[in-house]
Parts: structure tokens; C-alpha cells; sequence
């Protein structure tokens, strides 16, 4: 059971990071690679202010996400100048200078070594401290920003998003200033990755930057991508599929000296499969 609540618990902060991800590529159409800056920004603040300050978690949450909205609107405003291809790249290149400064400030992040002895959320003298309490905690949390997340897609900013991914050049010609749709959706989506971040680092007590590298940017656009593009229920189905998946395989009987490396064989294979047999995901609306 405690090994099921685990998962559940990962399946939860996967969620949060698709969600905050899909508004950026799945609606706007902006293919950033930098969502894995933002969850190790929100890691990183909360556990320091929860280890070195002694705050509360859920103001260090807060906290967090204010930090990652204005590098997000520093770093957006920068990218506003790319478009395509070129926003990737530079995306991909925020994502590498934020993880470096993880790895080697450490003065104040500790480097490669980390920051162990988070404690768990507490909440009106109540400590999450079993991971039963944590997942029930973790679960609000995914609805909050799961109905925060079906609130925006649904409003008329929702859909200028959708215009902006159909055809920018068209909204703009009936005078809406694009840049400003885009920029904001990028610092609500960096905001909610933050959530993400902290939720993790006060689960796992632990965190160092070998989390939050590219990988991990890569692993939730293949959650949004496999889930469906433009889809929040798709989203919450992707980030099941892909967290489970390679639970599942684990109980597949290959041969003991080779059995990682056919799980990862295995794992690539299915993704694959499904990227040629359903390019817009499960339930998505287009395809990237």
C-alpha cells in the first residue's frame, strides 16, 4: 500500500507539471524546455526557506512561486524575441544556466551535495508527516490547479491562446498584442511548475540538482505530448501512463544481468509506437 501511495503522490507533482506545461505548448503553441528550471526553482526556495528560516511551507510555497514569476517574466521577455525553433533552443539554454547555478552555487544551494532535512508541510499544528496525508495534501493541490487551469483555457484569454497557436500573424492583425498573451502564460505556467517543485522537495526531504535537469523538461513535454496536447484530462492520463509504465515493467520477467537495460529498451520502444500510431496523444486536439 505505502508503495502505491508513493506513486500516487509522484503521479500528483507529474500532473501539476503537465498542467503548467500544457498552457504554454499545448494552447499557446510556445515549445519551451525550461519547465524543469521552474520546478527546481520552486524546489530550491521552499526548502531553503523551510530549512535555513523555519517558515511555514505553504508561505514558502507562495514565496516560491512569486521567485519563479519574475525570473519567468525576466527569461520570457527575452524569449519574445524567438519564435519556432529558436524559442526551444533559447528555452533549452535558460533550463542549462539554471540547473549550473544549482550545481555550483554552493553557498547557497550546496551544490552536488544538495539540501537533505526538509521537513513536511505543516498546517494548523498538523503535520503531514505519513505519506497518506501528504497524497491527500497533494491531491488538493492538483485540483486547485487543475480548476485554475480549466478557468484560463475556458476565459477569452483562453481563447487568444488558442488564436495565437492557430495563427499569430491573424490576431494580431485585429490588434491584439500577442506578446503579452504569451508572456503571461509563461509566468503562470513557470508559477505552477514552482508548486510542483515545492510539493516534491517536501515529500522527498531531500533534493540536488541531478533532478532538475533537461530530462526532466523532456519527461513532462512526452507527458503533455502522449497525454494530448491542448487536453487537461489528457494531461492527468499522461502523467498516470508514463509514471506507471515503468512500474509495470519491472515485473517483466527479463533476465536478471539485463533486466534495467530491456525496461529502458522496452519503455523507448512504447513510446515510439505511440508517437507514430497517435502523434496528438489521448485525448489531444492537434497535433505539435
Amino acid at each position: 500500500m505505502a508503495y502505491l501511495i508513493h506513486l500516487a503522490i509522484l503521479i500528483a507533482i507529474y500532473a501539476i507539471l503537465g498542467l503548467s506545461l500544457n498552457l504554454v505548448i499545448g494552447y499557446t503553441g510556445l515549445l519551451s524546455v525550461a519547465q524543469a528550471a521552474f520546478y527546481g526553482l520552486g524546489a530550491y526556495v521552499t526548502a531553503l526557506l523551510l530549512v535555513d528560516g523555519g517558515w511555514n511551507f505553504f508561505l514558502a510555497i507562495l514565496v516560491g512561486m512569486i521567485a519563479s514569476g519574475i525570473i519567468a517574466l525576466a527569461i520570457g521577455l527575452v524569449l519574445s524575441k524567438f519564435g519556432g525553433d529558436y524559442y526551444a533552443l533559447a528555452s533549452l539554454g535558460f533550463g542549462v544556466i539554471l540547473y549550473s547555478v544549482f550545481l555550483n552555487w554552493q553557498g547557497l544551494t550546496n551544490g552536488p551535495l544538495g539540501i537533505p532535512g526538509i521537513p513536511r508541510p505543516n498546517l494548523f499544528g498538523f503535520t503531514f508527516a505519513d505519506n497518506f496525508s501528504f497524497l491527500i495534501l497533494s491531491l488538493v493541490i492538483v485540483l486547485i490547479v487543475y480548476v485554475v487551469s480549466r478557468f484560463i483555457v475556458n476565459s477569452s484569454f483562453g481563447r487568444i491562446l488558442r488564436a495565437i497557436r492557430e495563427d499569430e500573424q491573424a490576431i494580431r492583425v485585429f490588434g491584439y498584442e500577442t506578446t503579452y498573451y504569451k508572456l503571461v502564460i509563461f509566468v503562470i505556467g513557470a508559477m505552477m511548475a514552482a508548486i510542483a517543485g515545492a510539493l516534491y522537495a517536501a515529500y522527498i526531504t531531500y533534493i540536488d540538482p541531478s533532478t532538475f535537469t533537461v530530462t526532466e523538461s523532456i519527461f513532462v513535454i512526452a507527458i503533455i505530448i502522449l497525454g494530448g496536447l491542448a487536453s487537461l484530462r489528457g494531461t492527468l492520463i499522461g502523467a498516470v501512463f508514463l509514471v506507471l509504465l515503468p512500474e509495470f515493467l519491472r515485473f517483466v520477467g527479463f533476465p536478471d544481468e539485463i533486466a534495467a537495460q530491456m525496461r529502458q529498451a522496452v519503455y523507448g520502444l512504447l513510446l515510439i509506437l505511440l508517437m507514430l500510431y497517435r502523434p496528438q496523444g489521448f485525448v489531444g486536439e492537434y497535433k505539435l
